[in-house]
């Protein structure tokens, strides 16, 4: 593991002027990158910039987060994935989000198959799911507004092949989940949905990261280093000189940088998730076979006796720890507890276990619905710089399934230097006001 090496010289005033492989590549110094954040968008990144990159490049990538990898609002997601809206719409790009967050959940497992690394990663993250990474058992959205009841059909008709939303009777609903309340004899289950355990895949993520650089320096190619640095940047001017490019993964804590603070067109947003289980003196667990639930309030289902519940909304918010305090747990209960009991009745008789919380980075609306913010920020920060400076911001409550998409975007332009390469929906937000 290499960490700063004084021997080589900071980036010089031609770097702007050609391209950072090719200057790598006739001077033999490693090329270098920050991304900062270790949450879903950061490690995306990581992962698509060690993936994509020519194999004879010298890399050397720093991973800056101070709580480490999953340490953010990521690291506390319910997990639940899939490619819609909540009136099941396929989302802008959504083909696209599926194919690629599909590929990174089966890099991740790959990387903990092994026995060892297995154990070590399900033993620490891992009980809440029985030791595995993500529960495959679909997710059920029960129609509960007669007004939107047209508008859901005709949205499930144009859903995915291979995530399909199938539309279900009460009958057929109660076989997999018992006692679930429909108010309009009619629901949409998507079969393919998944609930992932957010912390354990973000840390089998990044070991599928350690495990390329092994293999590409293994290779007798060019030398990969990936370094994880706990710890904060406060301005991006500390790096200038260091990297070749930054690219900022912050999620709601990029506005604490002062060299953007006010300049992105993002809100804030905490949310709290209760989690929730079954008292020993409870006989029917949650069925086996059972989906998590889509209402509004969701149920992400960790076991037979374990579910999350989530999500308070408290916009404007700054707060990003994820220790959640015993008055603000109640008021959440008081909050979410009613609209899951409207659908599930029988999450009553579930007891609070603990809760954490999460601040989100809200992006604005598009004619397109609430899209990330990608691109080159070069022009916000300042002219005289050096280093390339790149965002991937504003993932809101889907970072999950934009991450893998977004991030191999995003560092296929920091590879190419070609902003072009990114869709001109998720770049259009500079060309906007961008204050809040």
């Amino acid at each position: 593991m290499v960490l700063f090496d004084s021997s080589i010289s900071p980036l010089t005033h031609s770097a702007k002027l050609s391209s950072p492989l090719l200057l790598s590549s006739l001077s033999h110094r490693p090329l270098r990158y920050a991304v900062l954040g270790a949450g879903f968008a950061g490690l995306s990144v990581a992962w698509h910039l060690l993936k994509e990159s020519p194999k004879d490049l010298n890399l050397h990538i720093d991973l800056y987060d101070e709580m480490g990898i999953g340490g953010g609002a990521s690291g506390v997601s319910g997990g639940l994935l899939h490619p819609y809206s909540p009136k099941v719409k396929l989302l802008w790009r959504g083909a696209e989000c599926w194919k690629e967050c599909m590929k990174l959940l089966s890099i991740a497992e790959q990387a903990v198959s092994s026995e060892e690394d297995l154990v070590s990663l399900s033993g620490e993250f891992g009980q809440d799911f029985g030791g595995i990474l993500d529960r495959r058992r679909g997710i059920i959205r029960p129609a509960t507004n007669m007004k939107t009841l047209n508008v859901l059909n005709d949205n499930a008709k144009n859903c995915l092949a291979n995530c399909k939303i199938e539309i279900i009777d009460k009958n057929a609903a109660e076989k997999l989940v018992p006692h679930i309340h429909m108010p309009f004899n009619l629901a949409f289950y998507m079969p393919e949905a998944i609930n992932v355990n957010s912390k354990y895949y973000l840390n089998a993520l990044f070991l599928a990261c350690q495990n390329i650089v092994k293999e590409l320096s293994a290779s007798g190619f060019g030398k990969k280093n990936l370094c994880l640095q706990k710890k904060s940047v406060y301005e991006l001017r500390e790096l200038e000189g260091e990297y070749d490019a930054v690219i900022i993964c912050l999620g709601a804590k990029t506005d604490l940088l002062p060299e953007l603070a006010g300049k992105l067109p993002l809100r804030t947003c905490r949310g709290v998730i209760l989690h929730l289980q079954l008292p020993d003196n409870i006989g029917e667990d949650y069925p086996d076979h059972g989906p998590s639930i889509l209402s509004d309030a969701w149920l992400a289902i960790k076991g037979n006796r374990r579910l999350d519940l989530g999500s308070t909304w408290e916009w404007k918010s700054r707060n990003s720890s994820s220790n959640v305090s015993t008055d603000e747990a109640s008021d959440a209960l008081q909050e979410l507890l009613p609209k899951a009991s409207a659908i599930y009745p029988g999450i009553t008789s579930w007891s609070f276990a603990g809760a954490r919380a999460g601040l989100r980075a809200m992006p604005p609306l598009t004619p397109h619905g609430s899209l990330p913010l990608l691109g080159c920020v070069n022009n916000i920060l300042g002219n005289d710089l050096i280093c390339k400076y790149w965002l991937l911001g504003g993932l809101g409550s889907r970072g999950l399934l934009y991450h893998g998409w977004l991030g191999k975007l995003t560092a296929e332009a920091v590879l190419s230097c070609n902003e072009q390469i990114i869709p001109s929906e998720l770049t259009s937000w500079k060309n906007k006001d961008s204050r809040p």
